[in-house]
């Protein structure tokens, strides 16, 4: 995000243009005129540039990002209406942001249905409005009967366009050793208390006799019924269940 060149242009000598310039062009643009409509998009430019740096917290290429502002910054000048009275940048920069956002989400390695995409497009828009009429943080039962869908729906598609996070970002730096997603993150399953077990069940398991540990080894670890047991070591499967509690039970003791 710090290059001084991105995609050929030289962001150190963009040009810019005062509010005079950019109406008495854009009035030309309207005409059709394509050279003003040119030095229009130069002198908007850093326009893209200044957007582009709200995203520098992505891994996303600088030259990829710019090209995408660049077609937000173009459908900007094709939409804007010098009667609204507004300044260009004003109406600009919505744009530009909602152009990255866009190919952000579609070019997320997690593939979302377009359908699950609309109703999470349209929450968000709902929420704007929500917020911007009550003052307050709309709940997610606000937003669903805003659109006439169902909680879960809402839910499920805020969810889906989320952008997913690597277990190697840094949240909190003290200015020593960063804390990182993945040490803020539960292993319910590989705990102390699983590793320690682990280890009695195999200090047990040495105790048992061959035939008892393969019996074991079948049933628990191959997860086999008692009768495919018997048929793979010849004998039956009422011999197999006697063998299988005896083994248990002798295991216990050590346990």
């Amino acid at each position: 995000m710090n290059k001084v060149e991105i995609c050929g242009v030289n962001t150190s000598k963009l040009p810019t243009l005062t509010r005079a310039q950019k109406d008495s062009l854009f009035i030309k643009i309207k005409e059709g005129d394509i050279l003003s409509r040119e030095i229009f998009i130069q002198g908007n430019l850093r326009l893209v540039l200044s957007v582009i740096q709200r995203f520098s917290h992505r891994n996303e290429n600088a030259d990829d990002l710019f090209q995408v502002g660049c077609v937000g910054l173009i459908k900007a000048i094709d939409n804007f209406d010098l009667s609204l009275n507004v300044q260009f940048s004003t109406y600009a920069v919505p744009m530009i942001i909602g152009e990255i956002r866009r190919y952000l989400r579609d070019n997320n390695a997690l593939r979302v249905s377009r359908s699950l995409k609309d109703i999470a497009y349209k929450a968000l828009y709902a929420k704007e409005l929500l917020m911007n009429s009550n003052s307050k943080e709309p709940t997610i039962q606000e937003i669903a009967d805003k659109l006439d869908v169902p909680k879960e729906d809402v839910v499920f598609a805020l969810d889906a366009i989320s952008d997913p996070v690597s277990l190697s970002e840094p949240v909190y730096h003290d200015g020593g050793e960063a804390v990182y997603v993945m040490d803020q993150v539960k292993d319910s399953k590989n705990t102390d208390d699983n590793w320690l077990q682990n280890i009695a069940l195999s200090e047990a398991m040495k105790h048992l006799c061959n035939r008892e540990k393969h019996i074991l080894d079948l049933r628990f670890f191959e997860g086999k019924t008692q009768m495919e047991v018997a048929d793979e070591i010849g004998i039956s499967q009422a011999q197999v269940s006697r063998l299988e509690k005896s083994a248990l039970k002798h295991m216990r003791k050590y346990m």
